[in-house]
């Protein structure tokens, strides 16, 4: 008999979530403004609305959180970071920050200016929140596979070298600061960038002279994909396969609340020192001293233990699969997702889930209250409402997917967790024929504004 899958941890603390009333959630979601990011944790069963910073971490890391070094400059942490993201990524050089959108923040003030075009794989809602912040365009240049939630393709998260050398060819390469590319993508569905496509766009920017930076928040995971997914690199440890992937860019950007495994965290690591210098001028101003960067010595220390956790093949193996696990018991009950499954988080498609609620009253989102109402459970609306507004026209932007994402946290909920949202999605989709109307919003911020919007039910 074949022995079944079983974790590569055993679980030594537990913390009690809350259990509900349908009556509780009705009037808890309503006077939230039926916005999920306004509920308090307490009154959520599964919270799936992020995996940023929900981990669980490990013994050796909570072992580095009693012997951080506290000192304001060149703690014995940094140093020990500094060392780890060096062996990791093969960067020269490195800046903590607080966490992910910090690092876009002192990297872009330092490269972004007013009219630039920044290409990229679906940039995620930060990212694009930083670049338009600073008046400049994100271009989207992700291949077509990935808009359709029915195609199993390996590599949905690849950029399509077409697109973007149409890009190069239709703007000068000094209003083109660098590309970025998001390993995994989050904004497509947590689908993973290949080897050979991240050796093409490197080889593309570097005919045109353009930087390439990777926004590497699931870096290991998409490492996963690749030793699992793409023909040559199934005997390479991730080890050696991240190394590979951070060859070909000229820098990252990093949030460590991701594959970092820690709750709190961030870092820019490049290549080129004059970027470098310049970083470490906006890094002083908003994050902290250069050798902190907002993060406690014993952060620094958990996330140096974080990242060579994460490029192990048996962590790994365990998270990603347990995404699958999910994604497995959604498809069974025909439940429209994202295939094939990312490494994070299931998707679910709204357009097929509840097409019948009209795009411009917020389809997605009001699938994603559904899931809160009927089962306590927390997604977010990765669509409409996250694309935001045109900067210019202030009109609606419609992506071509309307997505609910369901974040797995890291190391934190069990199978029978995912049994039950799985159970919950299959009461809700067996009734969606009734889903009728929407959500109008009532209230809502100029950018960036899925945060903190304010809707009525229609």
């Amino acid at each position: 008999m074949e022995l079944p899958y079983a974790e590569p941890y055993k679980i030594k603390m537990v913390e009690s979530i809350k259990r509900s009333t349908k009556e509780q959630r009705l009037k808890w979601i309503k006077e939230a403004h039926y916005n999920l990011f306004n509920l308090s944790s307490d009154k959520v069963f599964i919270d799936l609305l992020t995996d940023s910073g929900t981990g669980a971490m490990s013994d050796k890391q909570w072992a580095e959180m009693m012997i951080g070094d506290e000192s304001y400059a060149g703690s014995s942490s940094f140093e020990k970071l500094k060392k780890t993201v060096k062996k990791i990524t093969g960067f020269e050089y490195f800046l903590p920050t607080h966490q992910g959108r910090a690092a876009e923040n002192v990297l872009f003030s330092a490269l972004v200016k007013e009219g630039d075009i920044i290409p990229g794989n679906s940039h995620f809602d930060t990212t694009k929140g930083h670049i338009e912040f600073r008046k400049a365009t994100a271009v989207d240049c992700t291949i077509d596979e990935a808009f359709d939630t029915s195609i199993n393709h390996p590599f949905k998260g690849n950029i399509d070298l077409k697109k973007l050398e149409k890009v190069f060819k239709t703007h000068s390469n000094k209003k083109i600061p660098f590309v970025i590319l998001t390993i995994t993508c989050n904004s497509a569905g947590g689908q993973p960038v290949s080897l050979e496509n991240c050796r093409q766009v490197s080889a593309l920017c570097k005919q045109y002279k353009i930087p390439l930076y990777f926004d590497a928040a699931r870096f290991a995971e998409n490492a996963y994909f690749i030793k699992r997914r793409e023909p040559g690199y199934e005997n390479k440890t991730i080890k050696e396969i991240v190394k590979e992937v951070f060859s070909y860019g000229d820098g990252m950007t990093i949030s460590a609340k991701k594959d970092g495994l820690v709750n709190m965290g961030g870092f820019i690591a490049l290549n080129n020192y004059e970027v470098f210098k310049q970083a470490t001028v906006f890094n002083i101003m908003f994050e902290g001293f250069i050798t902190y960067g907002g993060m406690n010595g014993r952060d620094m220390g958990a996330l140096a233990v974080g990242l060579d956790e994460s490029t192990e093949i048996n962590y790994l193996e365990s998270r990603v699969e347990q995404i699958a696990y999910l994604g497995k018991k959604l498809v069974e009950y025909g439940v429209p997702v994202q295939q094939p499954f990312g490494g994070h988080a299931i998707f679910l498609d709204a357009n097929k889930f509840v097409p019948t609620i009209p795009r411009e009253e917020y389809r997605a989102q009001a699938l994603a209250i559904e899931l809160y109402i009927v089962g306590g459970i927390r997604g977010v609306e990765i669509g409409t409402v996250l694309a935001d507004r045109d900067p210019v026209t202030r009109k609606n932007r419609y992506p071509e997917l309307e997505l609910v994402r369901l974040a797995i946290p890291r190391r934190t909920y069990t199978n029978n967790h995912m049994d039950y949202v799985a159970a919950t999605l299959k009461n809700i989709y067996d009734t969606r024929h009734e889903a009728k109307s929407g959500y109008v919003i009532t209230e809502e911020a100029p950018i960036m504004r899925h945060f903190t919007v304010k809707f009525e039910k229609i």
